[in-house]
């Protein structure tokens, strides 16, 4: 572990200057003629000197150290201190939060409930359901009612059939303007007339092709052959080429 003044600018090396200039002027005087018992007695006050300067070096250097580390003692005390204070006001917040995110539940819900529990005692149970029995059958009775009225005012679906009809002529001499127009002014209660075109026969001879929509409780085909059969003038026959229901 380095020393705790390795760091600080000291002068170590003084009192091994201060012993080499002792030596120094020991030898200068002694090599002049000075005494033998001067010398030795200069050497021995030198001496005292450099032990005295040597112990009150080591002492300051004690006592040095010792002040340095009672400073960072006292540091570290006081950075524990707030780390403490710190720490405890943390706590103290979460154990707040922790108060706060669970309230407790008032005393006034008691009574609340009992008076529930008093409203639930007095309540007729078969009462209620048979007054429920009677609401619900009115509220279906009339749903029914206005389901059925409705109904009746819906048209009925009527049915319808499209024919396809082959109207031939006598021969080719026979005018098919004058016969489509014949065809074509028939009138009858569910008859509407459709598209037509001439289909050539053969030799010369073209048959009139004709679609046509009936209402199938009031048209008939037996009666729509017989009222076109009816131009014989124009008409030798009639066939029904396709009878397709709508």
């Amino acid at each position: 572990m380095m020393h705790p003044l390795a760091s600080e600018k000291i002068w170590f090396d003084k009192s091994r200057v201060e012993e080499a200039e002792c030596n120094y002027y020991s030898q200068k005087y002694s090599g002049k003629g000075a005494s033998s018992t001067t010398s030795s007695a200069l050497v021995a006050d030198i001496q005292n000197i450099k032990d005295h300067i040597r112990n009150a070096l080591g002492g300051q250097s004690a006592v040095s150290a010792s002040e340095i580390d009672m400073q960072r003692l006292e540091k570290l005390e006081s950075e524990n201190k707030a780390l403490r204070s710190l720490i405890e006001r943390l706590e103290s917040r979460v154990a707040a939060l922790e108060v706060g995110g669970t309230p407790a539940p008032s005393p006034a819900s008691k009574p609340a409930a009992v008076k529930e529990d008093d409203d639930d005692d007095d309540m007729d149970l078969f009462g209620s359901d048979e007054e429920e029995d009677a609401e619900a059958a009115a509220i279906r009775e009339e749903r029914l009612a206005a389901y059925a009225a409705k109904k009746g005012k819906k048209p009925a679906l009527v049915a319808k059939s499209m024919i396809i009809l082959d109207v031939k002529p006598w021969d080719d001499e026979t005018d098919m303007k004058a016969l489509e127009e014949s065809v074509r002014s028939i009138s009858m209660d569910g008859l509407v007339w459709g598209t037509s075109k001439l289909v050539a026969v053969g030799y010369g001879i073209k048959k009139l092709q004709i679609t046509c929509v009936v209402e199938d409780a009031k048209i008939s085909t037996d009666d729509l052959e017989d009222q076109i059969t009816a131009f014989e003038d124009y008409v030798q026959s009639m066939d029904i080429v396709a009878f397709n229901k709508l």
